[in-house]
């Protein structure tokens, strides 16, 4: 299926990746240059969403990057920490066979995936030592404890963590759910410490700075149009794109 713009994008949904039975879903560039560029993009709180992530992923995708989106569920007995961990021990063992570079990707995750995937980089050990080539965190907290370490961001970079890769923060700046204060002073702690970060405020609010808006009736994030969604996911996209060497913009 192509996107809208840019590289036309192929999916294969639902691969099962690990013990827990989970599933994910597979964004691939069409035609692009093997091993394409790899991301694996972490969902939010609400059990099992990867769907939620769709038109972020496909978008990401179009730039040429081999996009991965798993399920998980925040409201099991770990807090979902098994299966992240499962999602990632699956993306550097599988990605190559999928077109992309498992051992180099970008972990990336939205809302409470962010501090799930900022806190690998600070606890490598979680992962046999392995590190993303980069993070980015999407309206995310990091003064909670991180989904998957059960340490919170904030707290390891007091400790002298050192998360050791590029991280970049999108966060919009008309978000209720997850005020964008809580980036702030993310960014802040970083460069106090002279990590490299970057930072962006796009004009859109919680839901939409993954292209989406919120639905009461389903109690879910649904895409939409919304020009202030589309303006801000495509930005979320770029980021994606360049912490991940990808291609040009869509």
């Amino acid at each position: 299926m192509a996107s809208d713009m840019g590289m036309a994008v192929e999916t294969e949904l639902g691969l099962v990746y690990g013990p827990s039975g989970k599933q994910l879903d597979v964004y691939r560039p069409a035609g692009a240059p093997r091993p394409a560029p790899t991301v694996l993009l972490w969902h939010g709180i609400g059990p099992d969403e990867r769907d939620v992530l769709e038109p972020l992923a496909r978008t990401a995708a179009a730039h040429g990057l081999l996009v991965l989106v798993p399920d998980w569920r925040s409201d099991a007995a770990d807090g979902g920490r098994v299966h992240l961990l499962e999602s990632l021990a699956f993306v550097r063992k599988e990605a190559g066979g999928l077109g992309g570079d498992g051992e180099s990707c970008v972990l990336a995750g939205w809302s409470a995936g962010a501090g799930a995937a900022l806190g690998v980089a600070l606890r490598p050990e979680i992962a046999e030592g392995w590190r993303p080539r980069a993070v980015v965190g999407v309206a995310g907290r990091y003064d909670l404890p991180a989904r998957t370490t059960g340490t919170a961001p904030l707290t390891d970079l007091a400790g002298d963590r050192d998360p050791a890769v590029p991280v970049h923060l999108v966060h919009g700046s008309r978000d209720t759910v997850v005020e964008a204060r809580y980036s702030r002073d993310l960014d802040e702690a970083l460069r106090d410490a002279g990590r490299a970060v970057t930072l962006q405020a796009p004009d859109t609010d919680h839901a939409g700075v993954i292209m989406t808006a919120y639905d009461p009736a389903t109690d879910r994030c649904v895409p939409t149009t919304a020009e202030h969604a589309v303006r801000a996911g495509r930005m979320v996209a770029g980021v994606v794109a360049e912490a991940g060497g990808g291609g040009g913009a869509v």
